[in-house]
């Protein structure tokens, strides 16, 4: 099944996101809160109701290859592109997305395409699911889904990585340049 591999890797990394905003979701309130004003007061609970959907349908998309899980991970990561962009198209108001509990993660381009990519993959399975468990997709691979899973994890490391360490590392690159800018040429002085 093309795209699987992509696909389990979202759902990997959806439910642990889920996870992780449902325990802590200070910093997902906030960005919600800023995001959708009318929210603000009531932010923190509909934070933790939807990150114990986001990490159900996660643990769903893996134990169960169909349409309804596959499409339930599509809208979710469609969400998240479209609230990235917005936010960013607002100026980037917010310093993290609250996407991953209390780390830092700036919403980025890459965060937003990281989460478009994750919503194609969940789209290209629900148009072929086999409508069957992993355990039983998995069998019938080389090594009985081993290399599979492990690809899919590294997958969902790496895309982890993308949307909060390097988010992180663009935000920092960006206040050295604007803390270089000023030290290069303080208010008043006169360049030489």
């Amino acid at each position: 099944m093309t795209f699987i591999g992509l696909y389990l890797a979202a759902a990997m990394l959806l439910g642990v996101a889920g996870v992780a905003k449902a325990v802590r979701p200070a910093e997902s309130a906030l960005a919600l809160g800023r995001l959708v004003p009318g929210l603000a007061g009531v932010a923190s609970f509909v934070v933790r109701v939807l990150a114990v959907a986001e990490a159900a349908v996660g643990l769903l998309a893996l134990v169960w290859l169909a349409r309804l899980p596959a499409v339930l991970v599509a809208v979710s990561y469609g969400v998240f592109a479209v609230a990235v962009l917005v936010v960013r198209a607002r100026g980037g108001p917010l310093a993290t997305c609250g996407c991953f509990g209390g780390i830092d993660t700036p919403p980025t381009v890459t965060h937003a395409v990281v989460d478009a990519a994750a919503a194609a993959s969940a789209v290209a399975v629900a148009a072929q699911a086999p409508q069957r468990l992993l355990s039983a997709v998995l069998a019938s691979e080389p090594l009985h889904g081993i290399p599979l899973l492990l690809g899919s994890a590294v997958t969902a490391l790496l895309a982890f990585v993308a949307m909060s360490l390097l988010g992180r590392v663009q935000a920092a690159r960006t206040q050295l340049r604007q803390g270089s800018a000023v030290v290069e040429s303080p208010p008043g002085s006169v360049a030489s």
